[in-house]
């Protein structure tokens, strides 16, 4: 026969470990990413604390910047360039910008407080106002944009389409992107002064070269080519 009165310390203990498992949330390996350059200054931050060249951070590090710009490195490849004012956070499968405005170019997936951005190598730009009002621009390629507040349907963006967004994540409006606005973002600070390419933006010219005529493509950054060393010629010695 069971004595269940003696099974019932047991019993609370196994239910006050199973209340502590559900209490602690479980937090996925997330990308890190790496401060490649640093331009106009030294005030790009991570949580707090001024980063240097090469330093790595990892989630849930805040990366922010003051009136400098920069450009971080994710390990799947991805280039990520942060303008003056921004702060985002890196998580376990995208970054969440709070701030600002980010370039990211290559397989990076980012968010916004009611949005999620899911992309298949492409270039985009993302901003986020005081307000948490969002802006999309695809520069080439596509993204899926998902809202994570509301039962809403994803919608698709596809290359040369802006994409407005409540900070609820309610859509406002889907244009085109004209001629005039790619130029602006080519001459802004997001392409201006970086002396490192962005790794998709092979894909970017040549969709812009099919689609854009007449726009002003910047002068990008190559990577360097390794050159092999000259070897000194021998001197032979003269006999005539």
């Amino acid at each position: 026969m069971i004595n269940y009165n003696a099974s019932q310390p047991l019993l609370r203990w196994l239910l006050f470990l199973n209340a502590i498992c559900l209490a602690v949330p479980s937090f996925a390996a997330g990308e890190t990413a790496t401060v490649q350059e640093i331009l106009d200054g030294n005030q790009l931050y991570i949580d707090g604390h001024q980063a240097r060249l090469k330093q790595a951070a990892q989630p849930p590090q805040v990366v922010s910047t003051g009136d400098s710009r920069g450009q971080l490195g994710f390990e799947s490849g991805a280039v990520a360039r942060i303008n003056r004012q921004s702060l985002l956070k890196l998580g376990s499968s995208c970054f969440l910008l709070n701030k600002g405005q980010i370039l990211v170019s290559g397989r990076q997936d980012g968010c916004t407080r009611s949005a999620r951005m899911s992309v298949r190598g492409t270039n985009y730009l993302l901003q986020v106002d005081e307000n948490g009002n969002a802006d999309l621009a695809v520069l080439e390629g596509t993204v899926q944009v998902e809202a994570t507040e509301s039962k809403t349907a994803p919608v698709t963006v596809q290359a040369g389409q802006r994409l407005r967004l409540s900070p609820a994540g309610v859509v406002l409006g889907l244009v085109k992107l004209a001629l005039g606005d790619y130029q602006s973002i080519l001459d802004g600070p997001l392409f201006s002064g970086y002396s490192l390419p962005l790794p998709a933006y092979a894909n970017l010219e040549s969709y812009l070269r099919s689609n854009m005529p007449g726009l002003n493509l910047p002068i990008t950054p190559s990577l360097p080519i390794p050159t092999t060393p000259s070897v000194p010629g021998l001197s032979l010695p003269r006999f005539f």
